[in-house]
């Protein structure tokens, strides 16, 4: 209970975001364009199902932008605005209620709107996101900020800010819809000095991992080709019957329009909510909804003509899986055939139906490809496993391909592993909560338990990763397994992974790094590590000792030192762990390999708008399209001309820095 209640309250603020963007209500959804329907042609198997019947409006990844506010800046803000930008800024903080009652507390207390635009710790920036097809209210997303009058956003963080449709416009322009609001600390590219700008590395742009949040979705229309209430009716109860209204939903899944339609006529539409178990993934949804038959009698008939279907013409594959899995738990026994079939496009079609519905019999051959195929196939087999609940052989498995020296294959373990601790630890919350006598405890819904689940569980399961808050700043997830390898996520809650058992620091190692603001040194005979560390600004530097363990220095690095709290810290941003982590690779003072995640949130902006410039992202040392630095020769990738095998996550290997 102890646990629970101590979860509980380190994500707080986290739970009351969601809540709040859980219960937010859409506003009257804008009149809808006119749509021509052209005629369709579709194969034959797909005949009956929604998608051969329907236009999808609102699918498509928007753009959304605004002007904000940073705070906590080292002295790099508050240089001249454009006269629009300030007084934009400058209205929405009267709205806001900052002024000569301005009762924040801190530094900032008391400042008027325009004080605060000229205060040196404070930046205005552009903040911009791609929302993902169909994201419901509570669904996360990263946000790209770029400061406007400062130049470093070290140290910042973001206000909360609005971020409505397209580019941000200024006072007086036209306002768009909001959709979203975003706030949070600012990860900048860590591997630049702090305090500097590095040749050809800027500190002026970065990212809120995490930091955006739906409030006010945009509907997803389902126009009708034909004009029948007759078959609104029909596709509304189909889709009904298959994503019923769950925990957290407020509402059912579709429903017809009501009254005239200005696009086809009466009875021509329908409008689609995201069920909000389908949050993190409501592509996955959208797929579901458009293979669905229409006519729901019969499943096992379809299923019979789908898995024919499929061996006669592997082509279909891809839709056909998704056909299978839309009729459910019924198709199983169909699906079944396809476990073993020879041709792989039929069977991974198979396995992929019935690793998304959770066959516990599908282990076995996903299992065998993930030991055995090359490249996507097996990627594509290890995140199906972590799907299934079929036992301990599972986690085993899994473990065992943490051994391999393919980073891809590694890296896809650890995220299907670390899904299934995800999903043990739900569990465990979930009965205490249930068999928890006190009534005066706190009643959490099965959304907030998830959120809850993914902040910390222990590593004492056969899933064997274990997950640590770390300062209400990122998760650290241990992973005893394999090589030694630091990895790094750029996207989505912030997170550092270390693999291996062996994460001891190097003796005698020395690093130093920032131009000598940080040092630490592990000398022989010595289980510590001292550093040395003068924070940016400071007139006096702190030393200090920790324990010479990876796990250690991560939490020491990021802890901050408070009164009842004895332990040492240094209270980095998990930019500057970061970049101090591979600080200590380039000296040698690990014999884990380094590594950082893929980072995807450039592209989804340029999907969203195809005028849209990012050149700032924090990826790698040297800012390119490059994730790897690796040390020992066994870790290297394999790779083919087209690039390294698998698309999730994708790793470069780049040559290590020599040892002088």
């Amino acid at each position: 209970m102890k646990h629970l209640h101590r979860l509980s309250h380190i994500a707080h603020v986290t739970l009351l975001t969601a809540a709040m963007a859980l219960c937010a209500c859409s506003s009257t959804p804008p009149k809808p364009k006119a749509v021509t329907v052209a005629p369709r042609d579709v194969p034959t198997l797909l005949r009956g199902t929604i998608g051969a019947e329907v236009t999808f409006l609102g699918v498509d990844p928007v753009l959304v932008s605004g002007y904000g506010l940073v705070v906590g800046l080292n002295g790099t803000g508050g240089d001249v605005l454009p006269e629009n930008i300030k007084a934009t800024m400058e209205r929405e903080m009267g709205l806001m209620g900052i002024g000569k009652s301005n009762d924040m507390k801190g530094p900032l207390e008391g400042l008027s709107p325009s004080q605060l635009l000229r205060d040196k710790n404070v930046a205005v920036v552009l903040v911009q996101a791609a929302i993902p097809p169909g994201a419901p209210a509570g669904a996360t997303f990263d946000v790209y900020v770029r400061a406007i009058n400062a130049t470093s956003l070290e140290g910042g963080s973001l206000w909360t800010t609005d971020m409505r449709i397209g580019d941000a416009n200024t006072f007086g322009q036209v306002q768009a819809r909001a959709l979203a609001k975003c706030r949070g600390p600012i990860f900048i590219n860590p591997f630049a000095e702090p305090g500097k700008e590095n040749a050809g590395v800027t500190r002026i742009a970065g990212r809120v991992l995490e930091g955006g949040v739906i409030s006010n979705p945009l509907q997803i229309e389902l126009v009708m080709g034909t004009p029948s209430f007759q078959m609104v009716r029909s596709i509304a109860s189909s889709i009904n019957s298959r994503f019923p209204e769950g925990p957290g939903d407020s509402g059912l899944t579709a429903r017809g329009r009501s009254g005239p339609n200005d696009q086809t006529g009466s009875g021509g539409s329908l409008v689609l909510r995201v069920p909000t178990r389908y949050r993190k993934n409501p592509a996955e949804f959208l797929e579901l909804v458009k293979h669905l038959r229409i006519d729901q009698n019969a499943p096992e008939q379809y299923a019979r003509r789908y898995v024919d279907g499929v061996k006669a013409e592997p082509i279909m594959a891809n839709d056909m899986a998704w056909c299978m899995e839309s009729l459910g738990q019924k198709a199983l026994p169909f699906i079944r055939e396809l476990y073993e079939y020879p041709e792989l496009a039929p069977r991974m079609a198979g396995l992929r139906a019935g690793g998304r519905l959770g066959d516990p019999r599908a282990a076995a051959a996903l299992k065998q490809l993930a030991i055995t195929s090359p490249g996507p196939v097996r990627t594509t087999a290890i995140d199906l496993l972590g799907r299934i609940d079929a036992g301990p052989t599972v986690d085993l498995a899994l473990r065992e391909l943490l051994n391999e020296t393919d980073l891809v294959t590694r890296v896809a373990a650890y995220e299907a592993l670390a899904r299934r601790a995800e999903r043990v630890q739900f569990n465990r919350l979930a009965t205490i909560q249930r068999t928890n006598p006190d009534r005066t405890a706190p009643k959490y819904s099965p959304t907030q338990l998830e959120i809850l689940s993914e902040l910390a569980f222990p590593g004492n399961s056969l899933v064997g990763v274990e997950r640590r808050l770390i300062e209400d700043k990122f998760l650290l997830d241990i992973v005893p397994f394999g090589p030694p390898l630091i990895y790094i996520a750029q996207q989505g809650r912030p997170r550092v992974v270390l693999f291996g058992e062996n994460l001891a620091v190097s003796r005698p190692s020395v690093v130093t790094a920032w131009s000598d603001r940080l040092m630490m040194t592990a000398e022989e005979n010595s289980q510590s590590l001292r550093v040395y560390y003068l924070a940016q600004g400071a007139s006096r530097p702190v030393i200090q000792q920790t324990r010479d363990t990876l796990p250690e220095i991560v939490g020491f690095l990021a802890k901050k030192s408070i009164s009842g709290d004895p332990r040492p810290g240094l209270d980095l941003s998990y930019s500057d762990v970061v970049g101090a982590l591979h600080e200590m690779f380039k000296a040698g003072a690990t014999n884990a390999a380094f590594a950082t995640e893929t980072d995807k949130l450039k592209s989804q902006l340029l999907a969203a708008s195809s005028s849209l410039s990012v050149s700032e992202r924090p990826e790698s040392p040297e800012d390119k399209e490059v994730v790897i630095l690796n040390r020992p020769a066994a870790m290297e990738p394999k790779t083919t001309p087209q690039g390294p095998e698998g698309a999730k996550p994708q790793v470069v290997p780049i040559k290590p820095p020599e040892k002088k």
